[in-house]
């Protein structure tokens, strides 16, 4: 079996390539639990990306970037930024593409903690560790006392729901591991226990998103 970074940075290749990037996340008994594109992450900001780069402060931390596509866009404008993802492949692409990022694990030691003005979590990136409190208690370890954090989320209605997956595509299929989903009724009670509050919610080309502060 393939390591989950081992089939992302394929998909991310095939993209590259111009080539189908689509993958799937599926759960133990091999059900589709969300169809995903590598490829929608790897080009330009995509439908729904404008409000989100509008809301990021100067001092954004995006994590869990990817290929670079918006943190890319954020540091065009002028402003302070930097992407972190543990994807070697995701990495490498959004250097080429001249995106301020570092490699390396959320949950281990970053540059500036405590001091960030905004953190980003988009494109799924809450599922990461399949705790989505503990991973916001991580961000807010990360940002300032006036700092924000922006999430995308599901639409209002979804099921919140963590768990295990594996990530399969193009023939290949990882191991198992822990992520979540978390729907635009339930990011605020959930941010609570991380100590942040939801300031607020919007929504853009059918995506949804939540500002969360101290």
């Amino acid at each position: 079996m393939n390591a989950p970074v081992s089939v992302y940075g394929a998909a991310l290749r095939r993209a590259a390539r111009g080539e189908d990037a689509a993958m799937d996340l599926i759960d133990p008994d091999g059900a589709v639990v969300r169809a995903l594109d590598a490829g929608a992450w790897s080009g330009r900001p995509r439908p729904g990306d404008q409000q989100l780069i509008d809301r990021c402060a100067d001092g954004t931390l995006d994590l869990g970037c990817g290929p670079g596509r918006l943190i890319e866009a954020v540091a065009a404008t002028g402003r302070r930024a930097l992407g972190v993802d543990v994807s070697p492949q995701a990495v490498r692409y959004a250097r080429r593409r001249g995106a301020p990022v570092i490699h390396g694990n959320l949950f281990g030691p970053l540059p500036g903690e405590g001091g960030w003005a905004c953190a980003v979590l988009a494109d799924g990136n809450i599922g990461i560790g399949g705790d989505p409190a503990r991973l916001l208690g991580r961000c807010h370890s990360l940002i300032a006392t006036a700092g924000s954090v922006l999430v995308e989320v599901d639409p209002p209605g979804s099921r919140t729901w963590s768990g295990h997956v594996a990530l399969t595509g193009a023939d290949r299929t990882s191991t198992t591991f822990a992520w979540a989903f978390v729907s635009a009724d339930d990011i605020a009670a959930i941010a609570r226990d991380a100590a942040l509050r939801l300031a607020g919610t919007w929504t853009e080309a059918s995506r949804w998103f939540a500002h969360l502060t101290p």
